[in-house]
């Protein structure tokens, strides 16, 4: 702060677009996880409109006494049918989700086993459970193994993983993960919350990508991503949700969602399953930004997807090229300790399937003009 490079809480002015407004100035969104761009769309904001007309704001209570409406168990059906399972769960929140059911379905003696990379929420699902907990290398293996061969055969044993992890942008290796469950008779769940609207079948998540959707035990979503608007849900078979309904306390304990949040998500996924060129344009954008840095000479580590870490390797000087590139008129985010080890600080550049090559390449031009600057490429 004292630097004038702190890059956090950056007030924005308009609607979550590929352009918004920063202190009366237009600057282009590189920063969000609006994948398939929709937090902007018509069709999404009238279906918000006519719940709150029809339903109200809020609905005054948790989901457990007077929070459900129709429209969360529709919405409910719709999400099972979407990831290939029995039945799904709607909570107010994507980290609702991870914290609440990580923590309860597990008991003292069993095992939750999970990427070192896995998302926040994650960990602190499973440091709220009293199971043992054996972390994992990143996408390894080997590594995986190692630690399922350290839990007692008669014991569940959960393996949780990201199935896009949100900083680096690399998918994970789920094929192996879900061979891996079998040999070892462990459950899997996979947190998709970058993977849905972005890959499989209709933007149907990286388990419907590897066909493995049968083998994974729970499948977790978020609302605040492609579905352009706030939750998150769980689907697994109908015996597991009902357990989680009734023992998930930030389930349980939580105001449910809101009408308009709930709304927003049908319509989304309505424009998701209907419009298969809005993930082909997403794709084209992800190819050509990715080439466009390795072009550069810029290091994006093993990302695949839209979520391009570009990595500076250097706190301060994360901040303050962050800082030098709103200046110029992009928007990007900053990922440094503790969030990642102080040596692999880099910046988070993410798409939209509303971008334009034009607004990408001017992206792509500011990044480079400001790395040659700070000699992070030559």
């Amino acid at each position: 702060m004292d630097a004038g490079i702190y890059p956090f809480f950056r007030p924005i002015e308009s609607d979550q677009d590929t352009e918004v407004v920063i202190n009366g100035r237009k600057v282009l969104m590189f920063g969000s996880n609006a994948y398939l761009g929709l937090t902007n769309h018509p069709k999404v904001k009238e279906a918000a409109i006519a719940a709150t007309r029809k339903y109200g704001t809020g609905c005054a209570g948790s989901r457990y006494l007077n929070g459900t409406l129709d429209i969360h168990i529709a919405l409910e059906r719709r999400l099972a049918d979407l990831v290939g399972k029995e039945d799904a769960i709607v909570y107010s929140t994507g980290f609702q989700v991870n914290l609440g059911v990580v923590s309860c379905l597990t008991g003292r003696e069993d095992y939750i086993l999970w990427d070192e990379l896995d998302h926040a929420s994650i960990v602190e699902g499973h440091r709220l459970s009293f199971s043992n907990k054996l972390k994992y290398k990143h996408n390894d293996m080997e590594s995986l193994e190692k630690q399922l061969q350290k839990c007692e055969p008669d014991k569940i044993k959960l393996i949780v993983t990201d199935s896009v992890f949100s900083m680096e942008g690399d998918v994970a290796d789920l094929s192996n993960i879900v061979n891996l469950a079998k040999k070892y008779d462990a459950a899997v769940m996979v947190d998709e919350a970058h993977g849905i609207g972005i890959l499989g079948h209709q933007g149907r998540g990286v388990c419907n990508r590897f066909g493995v959707s049968d083998d994974v035990d729970l499948i977790m979503g978020t609302f605040s991503k492609s579905f352009a608007s706030i939750g998150g849900f769980i689907a697994a078979d109908k015996e597991v949700t009902n357990y989680i309904r009734h023992h998930s306390r930030s389930y349980m304990f939580s105001a449910s969602s809101t009408p308009a949040a709930i709304a927003a998500v049908d319509a989304a996924m309505d424009i998701m399953l209907s419009e298969p060129e809005r993930i082909e344009h997403l794709w084209h954008l992800t190819r050509y930004a990715l080439d466009g840095f390795r072009q550069l000479g810029c290091e994006i580590g093993r990302t695949s997807t839209p979520i391009i870490p570009l990595f500076i390797r250097n706190n301060d000087l994360t901040f303050l090229i962050v800082k030098e590139l709103l200046e110029d008129g992009i928007f990007v985010n900053p990922v440094v300790s503790p969030a990642v080890a102080p040596g692999d600080t880099l910046i988070r550049f993410s798409l939209m399937a509303t971008h334009t090559q034009e607004q990408l390449n001017r992206a792509i031009d500011a990044i480079g003009k400001t790395f040659r600057k700070h000699k992070i490429i030559a």
